[in-house]
């Protein structure tokens, strides 16, 4: 295979690639962008949503069995492959890019969670927000796979070798706490595709959407998406409902987690007409388009996507302090901020002015509107292809260094 000559080589190493999940959309669409500046080669088991024409996929073999063997399989063998090409192959990268600790020679990698504070806020979380009891063998395999990840990103968090991209500045004080690794660190916010997610077409499709989710017309509409529901804060706005229900508000819950877990979290609140539990889908603008409000009252979250898509769209927003969406809001202009993720009663306060104050609703979600439009993913290729940019420079110049060390 020739080499691009001017374009340096990146390696991009990621256990999967596409759209329908939060840290590998992200790649998907910075890696898109970095492919006129870079000679992209992606190692992954599987790859969609991207231009093949643009990057090189190198496919690593499935591993069949539990998520944590293939993990590990996969941990290995990308490594095996990457060293043969770089060996056999001519394949040497100038630089190797992970989201998260999926390898262990990284030049620089994205922290889009930190396992050590999400286990010990969800995993033996006593407020119950965490997802229900599925099984015993479910839990062995999660408690392994989050001691493996733990695992891992000691080693690569505490790397001075690593350089580390946060998408929130509250990172840096999971990887203190954790690890004692302090920045400064360059800050990514989360890009967003306006083309989708905006007041027009959320305008638009409104009527089309509601009919499509059965709402009527008086009936309120707050909106959470995403998966690991226990995590996105589903007891806390279950029971923050429950004490707002004379008011014709109603729950729509959108992921991919199995609804008959959290059936008895509803039937508890007797908010069974009031929860309705969605499908994730490809055109998730409808739900935005459906809902009259987005509420994330994450137990954690480095940096939700739902929330900064709502935003684009003009709904007003409530999230905690714990999401790391909140560090683009401005507590009561462009979004509700909850300090206390447990805070069940301030929840249901902040809901019951959104449903009663339709003007301030309105302002809410304009200024939100306004402020989501700076957070473009152009804006993100730009700002982490200058990062890389100066990894490469630091490189070289170490490389420089000691060529002149060994010559004297």
């Amino acid at each position: 295979m020739s080499r691009i000559a001017h374009k340096p080589r990146l390696a991009v190493v990621s256990p999967f690639l596409d759209k329908r999940h939060g840290t590998e959309r992200r790649v998907v669409e910075w890696v898109s962008r970095l492919a006129d500046m870079f000679e992209i080669h992606v190692y992954s088991q599987r790859v969609q949503d991207l231009d093949l024409a643009k990057v090189v996929w190198h496919r690593i073999p499935k591993f069949p069995g539990p998520h944590i063997l293939n993990f590990l399989w996969w941990f290995v063998a990308n490594r095996v492959i990457r060293l043969w090409n770089a060996r056999f192959r001519g394949l040497r990268p100038d630089l190797i890019f992970s989201p998260g600790p999926n390898c262990l020679d990284a030049d620089v990698i994205s922290v889009h969670i930190v396992f050590a504070e999400y286990a010990g806020k969800n995993n033996l979380a006593e407020d119950g927000s965490s997802a229900p009891d599925t099984g015993w063998l479910r839990r062995l395999h999660r408690n392994l796979y989050y001691r493996l990840a733990m695992i891992l990103e000691k080693r690569a968090y505490t790397s001075p070798d690593i350089q580390l991209i946060l998408i929130a500045r509250k990172t840096s004080l999971a990887l203190e706490k954790y690890y004692g690794r302090r920045g400064p660190f360059p800050v990514l916010y989360l890009g967003l595709d306006h083309q989708v997610f905006n007041p027009q077409r959320r305008a638009a499709i409104r009527r089309d959407a509601r009919k499509q989710l059965d709402l009527d017309d008086n009936q309120f509409a707050l909106l959470l998406i995403g998966n690991d529901w226990g995590n996105k804060g589903i007891s806390v706005l279950v029971e923050a409902l429950a004490l707002v229900r004379e008011l014709p508000i109603h729950l729509l819950v959108a992921g991919q987690d199995d609804p008959g877990a959290y059936r008895p979290l509803v039937r508890a609140r007797s908010m069974e007409d009031r929860v309705h539990f969605l499908p994730p889908r490809g055109d998730v603008e409808v739900y935005y388009a459906a809902a009259d409000a987005y509420a994330g009252p994450s137990v954690e979250d480095t940096f939700a996507q739902p929330p900064a898509e709502a935003m684009a769209c003009g709904l007003p927003v409530i999230v905690s302090a714990a999401n790391g969406a909140s560090e683009i809001m401005t507590p009561g202009e462009d979004g509700l901020i909850l300090e206390n993720h447990r805070d069940a009663p301030a929840l249901a306060e902040m809901i019951r002015r959104l449903y009663s104050d339709g003007e301030y609703r309105s302002r809410l979600g304009q200024a939100a509107a306004r402020t989501a439009e700076q957070y473009t993913w152009e804006r993100n290729g730009r700002e982490l292809a200058r990062i890389l940019e100066e990894i490469l420079s630091r490189k070289a110049h170490r490389a420089s260094d000691a060529l002149a060390h060994e010559s004297r």
